[in-house]
């Protein structure tokens, strides 16, 4: 072997060492709000007001497709959400050479998928699109692997010998593709990178929206609890754990994003730290979602007991709430809200504003008068979390705050993103518990 091979190899065990520390060690990533000027997807002629009424309104459009999860009519796959309406995005790169695609992360689905070329029918997207041909780590997933018949509405190219996944979001939105393995790099906050052999993917060929855009989104990272989302492909290697701390994005004036944690750097613990049980659905197919129980709601002293809603084939006594990465606003069934919104009314002494835009049910004026908004509680099971202020009542307009919760007619509760602002919550999937610590997330 020539010194030069023998130095070659030396650099590659050093960055392996580094690499296996990495790991070991847990690991930290970026996480960036689609309004964020870090985002791919950031309009600089949107003023936060307008970005905030862009959120409640994909807010109310997931809380729709999630709902049809538990509809008796149901006969197809789909999705918790339309794949452009999520709010947080998880950058990554793809096959060897790396190759730099944005997903939205979804704890409300599994698999990982991006456009692929070639596209046979691809929505416009306005950042290049993987070639897997250019990358000597991609294989195609064969038609008789446990993993192409452990998947519903998969199909098989028989002529390739290649296993065909299809997910189908609804109104015209929808992914095609070959089911893949490849290699998976992520870009460690510390400055270094992690990077992750034969994680299943999903090579998208054919994919559509349903209206006609222009978007740098590549597809969707999928965190749920089944056995193909990213957390589940980690495996042992970052212990079924994963933890975020969310920064007030639309208020806040420093350049701070968001950061989600893999591993033991996910661990939280210290002082004030509360855990409530996931909560495991069966026999829905949005079962990997993760589920809590909510028992009851307070402003100020006031506790106002929760019940889940019934519904056939279901039990919403216990399984009420989906904890979502992808809500904006916390959805709450009607009954539910309306109690909760009239003691909100009694405590807050404040003129009411009219919100002509039907985003907030419930909003007041703040010019005149120092607002004092009450302390609101989430009573989990085993857990009580004090939402931090900045996620109960947002900016409607300048001198406008509105309640951060909307009533749906029926179906479960969403506990949305802006609900955990400031809140380090961690994800441990071999416990099957979620932990929330307040923290302020600008400094952590």
């Amino acid at each position: 072997m020539s010194p030069f091979s023998y130095f070659i190899l030396i650099l590659s065990c050093i960055s392996c060492l580094a690499i296996s520390h990495e790991i070991n060690g847990g690991f930290t990533v970026e996480l960036i709000h689609r309004d964020s000027f870090k985002s791919p997807l950031y309009n600089p002629t949107q003023n936060k007001f307008q970005r905030t009424f862009n959120a409640v309104q994909r807010s109310i459009n997931r809380a729709n497709y999630i709902y049809k999860e538990f509809s008796p009519t149901k006969s197809k796959l789909e999705s918790s959400m339309p794949y452009d309406d999520g709010e947080y995005l998880f950058a990554y790169s793809v096959g060897t050479p790396p190759f730099k695609v944005y997903g939205f992360l979804d704890t409300g689905s599994n698999l990982i998928w991006f456009q692929c070329k070639p596209c046979n029918r691809c929505y416009n997207q306005t950042s290049p699109i993987f070639n897997p041909l250019k990358s000597s780590s991609y294989q195609n997933i064969p038609c008789s692997s446990r993993t192409c018949k452990s998947m519903e509405n998969t199909s098989c190219s028989y002529d390739r010998d290649a296993c065909q996944y299809t997910y189908d979001y609804g109104q015209g939105s929808k992914t095609q593709g070959d089911l893949s393995m490849e290699t998976l790099t992520l870009d460690s906050a510390s400055g270094s990178f992690v990077s992750f052999p034969k994680i299943v993917i999903g090579c998208g060929h054919n994919n559509s929206l349903g209206y006609n855009v222009q978007t740098p989104n590549s597809g969707i990272v999928g965190f749920g609890s089944g056995h193909l989302s990213l957390i589940k492909q980690l495996g042992s290697s970052i212990k079924g754990k994963f933890s975020y701390c969310l920064v007030d994005e639309y208020n806040s004036k420093s350049n701070i994003s968001s950061k989600i944690n893999f591993g033991d750097a996910a661990i939280v613990n210290g002082d004030n730290v509360v855990s409530t049980p996931i909560i495991k659905m069966i026999g829905n197919r949005q079962k990997d979602t993760y589920y809590l129980h909510l028992e009851a709601v307070s402003v100020g002293n006031k506790r106002i007991k929760y019940r889940g809603f019934k519904r056939e084939g279901t039990n919403a006594s216990t399984h009420n709430i989906i904890i979502d990465s992808g809500t904006t606003v916390s959805v709450l069934p009607h009954h539910f809200y309306n109690r909760l919104e009239s003691v909100v009314k009694k405590v807050v002494k404040l003129e009411r504003f009219q919100d002509d835009t039907d985003s907030y049910k419930l909003c007041y004026n703040t010019t005149s008068k120092q607002p004092n908004f009450p302390q609101i509680t989430a009573h989990f099971k085993g857990a009580d979390v004090k939402l931090d202020s900045k996620g109960t009542f947002d900016y409607l307009y300048e001198g406008v705050k509105c309640f951060s919760f909307r009533p749906r007619k029926d179906g479960l509760g969403l506990f949305g993103n802006h609900a955990q602002i400031n809140y380090l919550v961690g994800y441990d999937l071999n416990k099957n518990m979620i932990s929330f610590k307040h923290t302020d997330c600008s400094k952590y």
